[in-house]
């Protein structure tokens, strides 16, 4: 079965781009026609459709000078040309990066478009993927964060992080943060943060390259999803939050996103995980233990990380809304989103279950 590519929509209002500009200053020729992928609640993602060929641009959401540190699009665009570099192929080819905020008014990047297709929880379900399409689906997605934490960890790469000290500068990072965009009282945010910060694991020397963002909508699927024999995934998108540290991290944060069947409506409405087929949060745990060789003894820690940090971003999200500088409608509800998450983890710490 082959199953249609992630079709873009027109540009929302207020997030056009100038096309002039961007064709005078890339080398890719004549835009015939600009779309806006629907996804994601962070950067903003646009198709740029030429003679030839077909590109993706990149760049900040409005309002993101507020967050210090996030929506680094050099940086993304560093880590595509360093994994090029290293010859991991599962990345779209980076194509040009502006610094300069004259062009369309803030940094962004281009990169080449790669042919496929990407499963996003709002329609994946009406594509009536069958339970051992989705099992094997689920199974390459941990294969894959294998093999990239796996990569050897050359120099260029190390710069991109500091491992020493990684886990405990998450934690103090991303608890500011929330501190920063925090617009209501709500406790369990703080009890997450004190579970977080009073049960630090150990340093480790285990030290890999980290996607940080990994779930299945950024990656893009082959659009033949039933080929059983075939490798599933063609490219590993996102590259934004992209480091070096503990491997464990990278494991928790795709564990935070993992719904299953039974979980609440919002968790599924992020992620497919819980399609019948897909691995529940232990499998994907065990099966991660068993092809990676590494202890996941703790690893109800670090899905409690994940949650913390997810919760952070969502209020991060919602903090732009409340202030003005998004008319996005889908962000006025997403109080009740970091309400959700905190909770789970909450629970989680208490019955120690992931």
């Amino acid at each position: 079965m082959t199953i249609q590519q992630d079709a873009p929509n027109p540009v929302r209002a207020g997030e056009e781009l100038n096309i002039a500009a961007l064709e005078a200053y890339l080398p890719i020729g004549p835009i015939t026609q600009v779309m806006q992928f629907p996804g994601g609640y962070s950067n903003l993602t646009y198709l740029l459709v030429c003679d030839k060929k077909q590109y993706v641009l990149r760049r900040p959401p409005v309002g993101a000078k507020a967050i210090k540190g996030g929506h680094d699009m050099g940086r993304e665009f560093r880590v595509l040309s360093l994994l090029q570099q290293a010859g991991y192929a599962k990345i779209p080819q980076p194509v040009a990066y502006c610094e300069d905020e004259s062009v369309i008014g803030c940094p962004f990047y281009v990169m080449e478009r790669v042919p496929g297709v990407i499963l996003r929880a709002q329609s994946a379900p009406k594509l009536g993927l069958s339970e051992p399409t989705m099992r094997r689906l689920s199974e390459a997605l941990v294969d894959t964060l294998v093999e990239l934490h796996a990569l050897p960890v050359q120099p260029d790469l190390v710069q991109l992080g500091k491992p020493d000290g990684y886990v405990q500068r998450q934690v103090e990072g991303w608890h500011k943060r929330y501190l920063a965009a925090q617009t209501d009282d709500l406790p369990a945010m703080n009890e997450l943060a004190r579970y977080l910060t009073d049960n630090l694991p150990a340093q480790t020397s285990d030290v890999t390259l980290l996607h940080n963002d990994f779930k299945y909508d950024n990656v893009v699927m082959d659009a033949e999803l039933t080929r059983l024999r075939e490798q599933p995934i063609r490219a590993v998108l996102d590259w934004e939050m992209c480091t070096v540290g503990d491997p464990l991290m990278d494991v928790g944060t795709s564990l935070s996103y993992w719904a299953e069947a039974a979980d609440d409506p919002f968790r599924k409405s992020f992620n497919l995980t819980w399609l019948p087929g897909n691995l529940t949060r232990h499998e994907f745990a065990q099966r991660y233990a068993d092809r990676s060789g590494r202890d996941v003894s703790n690893i109800l820690y670090y899905y409690v990380f994940g949650l913390f940090k997810n919760a952070v971003v969502i209020q991060q999200i919602y903090g732009r809304y409340k202030q003005g500088l998004t008319k996005d409608e889908r962000f006025s509800g997403l109080l009740a989103g970091v309400q959700a998450l905190s909770g789970v983890g909450v629970q989680a710490v208490e019955t120690g279950q992931l």
